[in-house]
């Protein structure tokens, strides 16, 4: 079993307000979870105006596939974002 997880720092320059920066990335990560069928949530810098930092995780039997998937996820990202993403890693943990 491989749990794959990737973490993206996201630079918001639209968001006037954290309200406004909230409910940009909810909005995001609801799209990643319906397209992918994966986990997905706000990890860091919540109080940080234009600054977002969104992790994805998901569990499969090989890590071959989890690397598409999170590849894939990233393109969605970038094309779905009204933004830049600054950073981002994935990590594979074989249990």
């Amino acid at each position: 079993m491989v749990l794959a997880y990737a973490v993206y720092d996201l630079h918001l320059p639209g968001c006037r307000s954290l309200k406004e920066k909230r409910m940009v990335v909810r909005s995001l990560k609801a799209r990643v979870r319906n397209q992918f069928e994966v986990s997905a949530a706000e990890v860091a810098d919540q109080d940080l105006l234009q600054r977002a930092r969104l992790g994805v995780a998901a569990v499969g039997p090989d890590q071959e596939p989890l690397d598409a998937l999170l590849q894939n996820i990233l393109s969605f990202v970038e094309s779905n974002l009204d933004g830049h993403i600054l950073d981002y890693h994935n990590e594979f943990i074989h249990v």
